[in-house]
C-alpha cells in the first residue's frame, strides 16, 4: 500500500499535480478508486485502478473514441499505463444519480440520454478497430453468475453440473435471438450512475463514465440498460416513450425482433446482476448491494414473460420459484 500511494505521489508530481488538495470521491463496484484533485483554479480527477485487478488501458481506448466521435467521455491529461493511474478531466458534480435524487427533470435527462444513443448507433464508425465481441461465451459467463452465486445462497448448496449444462444450453439456445438487429458500440454499464448533465451544446451535454467494458454488441443493450435500471424505478410510461422515440428513429428496425433481442438482453443482463450483487457481498465484503435484487428479480420477470424465453423461465421457475427469489443472507467472506 505505502509502495502504491509513493507512485501515486510521484506521478502527481511528474505531471505538475504534487501539490494539489486531494479529496476521496464516491467508487463503484470495482476496485477502482477516485479522487478530486484541487490546485487554485485547476480541477482533475485521479483514478486509482491497481493491476492486476484492473487494466486502464480498454478506458484509455474507449475514452479516446468517443472523443474522436465528439461525445463528452473525460479528457485524460496524463497516463501511467503499466501502474494504473489516470489523471483525467473533471466533468463535476452532476450525475443524473444525483440530479434526480434531488427532483431533477427525469424525462429531459433520459430524452438526453436516448439522443446520444441514437445518434451513436447510427454511425457507421461507432464500433472502434479492435472492440471485442460480446460474444455467446461472454454473455453465458456473465449469466452464470446467477447460478454460481446468488442459487447456492438461497438453495444452500451449489448447482450440480447437470444444471449448470441445462442452463447453459437454454442461453445458448437463446443468444441468435438477441442477434437479430444490428451491431453498434455497446458501452454496459450505460444507467443513470455513469451519466451527467454539462453545460455544453446538444448530446455533449451528456456526460459518459465507466464505460471501459465497452463491447460491440446488439443495439438494444444500453437502451435496456438505462431504462431497466437496476438500482431506480423508471416509470413505465418514461419507458414505452423512450422505446417508441429509439424505433421511430430506426424505421428499418423490426419491432418484434427488437423486442425479442431486449428481453434475451434484459433476462441476461438481470441474471447477471443478481449474481453480481450477490458475489460483492460474498466475496467483495459490499453487502450495500443486497437491498437492489427485490427490484431486479421484477425486471427478470418481465423480461422472462416474453415468449420467447418460455423455456427460460419454465428453468429458473422450477429451480429458483417465486418464493425463494429473495435477498440472501449472506455474510461476507471472512
Amino acid at each position: 500500500m505505502h509502495d502504491r500511494a509513493a507512485a501515486i505521489g510521484d506521478f502527481l508530481d511528474r505531471h505538475g499535480w504534487g501539490g494539489a488538495t486531494r479529496g476521496r470521491l464516491a467508487g463503484d463496484a470495482s476496485f477502482r478508486h477516485y479522487e478530486r484533485l484541487r490546485d487554485r483554479d485547476r480541477r482533475a480527477v485521479l483514478m486509482d485502478a491497481p493491476p492486476p485487478k484492473e487494466d486502464v488501458r480498454p478506458f484509455l481506448s474507449i475514452a479516446r473514441h468517443l472523443a474522436s466521435l465528439g461525445y463528452s467521455a473525460p479528457r485524460v491529461l496524463a497516463a501511467d499505463e503499466d501502474r494504473g493511474v489516470l489523471l483525467l478531466e473533471d466533468l463535476g458534480d452532476d450525475t443524473y444519480t444525483r440530479l434526480l435524487a434531488a427532483g431533477g427533470d427525469e424525462g429531459g435527462l433520459y430524452r438526453l440520454a436516448v439522443d446520444l444513443l441514437i445518434d451513436l448507433h447510427g454511425r457507421a464508425d461507432a464500433v472502434p478497430a479492435g472492440c471485442p465481441p460480446y460474444d455467446d461465451e461472454r454473455l453465458l459467463t456473465e449469466a452464470t453468475l446467477l447460478v454460481d452465486w446468488y442459487l447456492p445462497e438461497i438453495a444452500g448448496a451449489a448447482p450440480s453440473p447437470s444444471m449448470r449444462e441445462e442452463y447453459a444450453a437454454l442461453w445458448r439456445a437463446h443468444f441468435p435471438v438477441a442477434r437479430r438487429v444490428p451491431e453498434t458500440l455497446v458501452l454496459r454499464d450505460f444507467h443513470v450512475d455513469n451519466l451527467m448533465r454539462l453545460p455544453r451544446p446538444g448530446i455533449a451535454a451528456c456526460g459518459l463514465l465507466d464505460f471501459q467494458d465497452a463491447v460491440a454488441g446488439p443495439v438494444t443493450y444500453d437502451l435496456m440498460s438505462l431504462l431497466e435500471d437496476a438500482r431506480r424505478d423508471v416509470p413505465p410510461a418514461l419507458i414505452a416513450a423512450e422505446k417508441a422515440r429509439y424505433l421511430a428513429a430506426f424505421p428499418k428496425l423490426d419491432p418484434g425482433d427488437f423486442a425479442a433481442s431486449w428481453a434475451v438482453l434484459a433476462a441476461q443482463r438481470h441474471a447477471k446482476v443478481i449474481g453480481i450483487f450477490t458475489r460483492l457481498c460474498r466475496r467483495d465484503g459490499k453487502p450495500q448491494y443486497l437491498g437492489h435484487i427485490p427490484r431486479v428479480w421484477r425486471l427478470l420477470e418481465g423480461a422472462l414473460a416474453h415468449p420467447v424465453l418460455a423455456e427460460m423461465r419454465a428453468w429458473i421457475d422450477e429451480h429458483l420459484p417465486p418464493a425463494a427469489r429473495t435477498v440472501p443472507s449472506c455474510r461476507p467472506a471472512a
